[in-house]
This record gives C-alpha cells, sequence and structure tokens, in this order.
C-alpha cells in the first residue's frame, strides 16, 4: 500500500522529470484514483482510490510505476485538452449522445497521447492498464 506522500513524490517527480508545468494535489472525496481539472490545470489524486485501483487491475508492476501510468493517462488529458479546444459547453449543456460521444474522442485521445510519455519498459504494462481499465467501465455501465 502507498501513501499520500509516497503518491505524492511520484507524482511531483514525474512531472519534473517531463518538465510539465501542471499543479497536482490530494483530494480525498474524488471518486477516482486521479482526475485532471482542465480549468485549473491539477491532477488531482486520492491515495486510497490509487491503491483499490491497482487491486483491481492485478498488474505485475511495482506500485510505483502503476501509479507513473495512472498519472500518464492523466497528462494524457492535460494533451487532450492543450492540442485539442473541445467545446466543454458540449459536456455541459450538450445531447446525451454527444456528450458520449465527445467524452469517448477525449479518453481515446488521452490514452494516446498519455502513452508518448510512458518510458519503452512500461509501455506493455500501459497497454494492458488501459486494456483492463477499459473492462472495469465496461462492467460498470
Amino acid at each position: 500500500m502507498l501513501y499520500i506522500r509516497q503518491v505524492e513524490e511520484i507524482i511531483k517527480d514525474t512531472l519534473l522529470e517531463h518538465q510539465l508545468d501542471i499543479n497536482y494535489e490530494i483530494n480525498n472525496k474524488l471518486p477516482a484514483p486521479m482526475s485532471y481539472n482542465v480549468s485549473t490545470n491539477t491532477v488531482n489524486f486520492n491515495y486510497l482510490q490509487i491503491n483499490g485501483y491497482m487491486s483491481k487491475i492485478k498488474v505485475n508492476e511495482p506500485e510505483e510505476n502503476i501509479v507513473k501510468i495512472i498519472l500518464y493517462h492523466e497528462i494524457g488529458y492535460y494533451l487532450t485538452f492543450k492540442k485539442h479546444k473541445h467545446d466543454l459547453r458540449t459536456l455541459m449543456y450538450g445531447e446525451d449522445e454527444e456528450i458520449e460521444e465527445l467524452k469517448s474522442v477525449i479518453e481515446t485521445n488521452a490514452w494516446n497521447y498519455g502513452r508518448a510519455f510512458v518510458p519503452d519498459h512500461l509501455l506493455e504494462t500501459y497497454d494492458l492498464v488501459r486494456e483492463k481499465d477499459e473492462s472495469l467501465l465496461q462492467g460498470l455501465r
């Protein structure tokens, strides 16, 4: 099990390593392991959710690497919103079908753009986590 300070260090070190100007903060009420907030340019994390996610994903990788993989996906959101000026009004006011379509595009882009930051030795695990994450989401619908 990783603790708050450990997760915070992994995030800080990874963002510094890639020279990304993204804020980060803990949010114990966050219902997901991590989330990127485009309006505040902040990655929020919940270390309890991260630990729970790791137990659900079950990949043979040190916990630190799993946190990095989750973070690379969030960095993908940062890049998605930076490269594409999505009309966020669609997410707020669009029809259900429009919202789902845009969310799907954003999610696909986040995984694809985040992958560019993944070191070679973690690419296979990143792809496996992506696959397992999609399976988890399918189970929730």
